[in-house]
């Protein structure tokens, strides 16, 4: 009986210890994005403005073509990078930093962080952080988590490194087989509003082989549908995402306030 209850204990506490590595991923339910995180979901603040993200590159099949055709409609994203992708692709992320496109952190691996392991992630983000910094001479600003599941472990991570974390309120579906350039805007448009954050992929590296081809094709579909509303697409640097003066790293190590204000809280909370 004893050994029993013993068992009981260790599973509920293992049970506990999950729950609360998990639990930062309700952010990802519509309902919490929109009511109760929506600095973490990426609502913007300025006018009339939709931020145009894509993630999983640099790749070197699909993102030449991707700033090709946002060089063409004269348009400017955000690109969360893998590190993994990055280090085979340095400079394909050079190319994108220079044709002033920002350069945002998406983790090293592309994959779902289930198990609790703060050291891992911290260790796998502080090397993606770094690369970016390194590529780019400045410390990114923003994180997305892969498949835009956020732990714990991934929490304390980027509010160590200085990152907030931006999820979207828009997605394409872009990834997906039978994906194309029509589908992807109506699969977005009810969504694309003032203040929107959108999802894109500029890479296939976790996705349906060549579904960025189906990106490629929404892009001028999508900033037409923009420009006849009166939206602008842009980074998220434009996008006026409100902070609560996110602490960033200065020289020497020192933590230096960037905002308003000081707190001591994650991004999103």
């Amino acid at each position: 009986m004893r050994a029993r209850r013993g068992t009981g204990l260790l599973l509920g506490a293992a049970a506990g210890v999950e729950l609360l590595h998990l639990a930062p991923a309700a952010v990802r339910l519509p309902p919490v994005k929109r009511l109760l995180a929506r600095r973490t979901a990426g609502h913007g603040t300025t006018l009339g403005h939709v931020a145009l993200t894509f993630d999983d590159g640099p790749d070197p099949r699909g993102t030449p073509p991707i700033l090709d055709a946002l060089d063409a409609l004269g348009l400017r994203a955000t690109f969360f990078l893998l590190g993994a992708m990055l280090e085979r692709s340095p400079d394909l992320g050079r190319e994108l930093d220079a044709r002033g496109h920002e350069v945002a952190v998406h983790g090293w691996h592309h994959r779902r962080q289930y198990c609790p392991a703060p050291a891992r992630d911290l260790r796998e983000l502080r090397r993606a952080t770094e690369a970016v910094t390194d590529l780019t001479g400045a410390p990114p600003l923003w994180y997305r988590p892969p498949y835009g599941v956020l732990t714990a472990g991934q929490v304390l991570a980027a509010h160590r490194l200085g990152l907030r974390t931006v999820l979207w309120t828009a997605w394409g579906r872009d990834w997906e087989a039978g994906a194309t350039g029509p589908s992807v805007l109506a699969t977005a448009r009810p969504r694309l509003t003032a203040g929107a954050t959108l999802l894109l992929h500029d890479s296939d590296c976790t996705s349906t082989p060549d579904s960025w081809r189906a990106t490629l094709a929404a892009l001028p579909l999508l900033a037409a549908h923009c420009h006849t509303r009166g939206l602008t697409l842009g980074p998220l640097r434009e996008h006026g995402v409100p902070d609560r003066g996110i602490l960033r790293n200065g020289p020497g190590g020192r933590v230096a306030r960037v905002g308003n204000a000081m707190t001591g809280f994650p991004e999103g909370s």
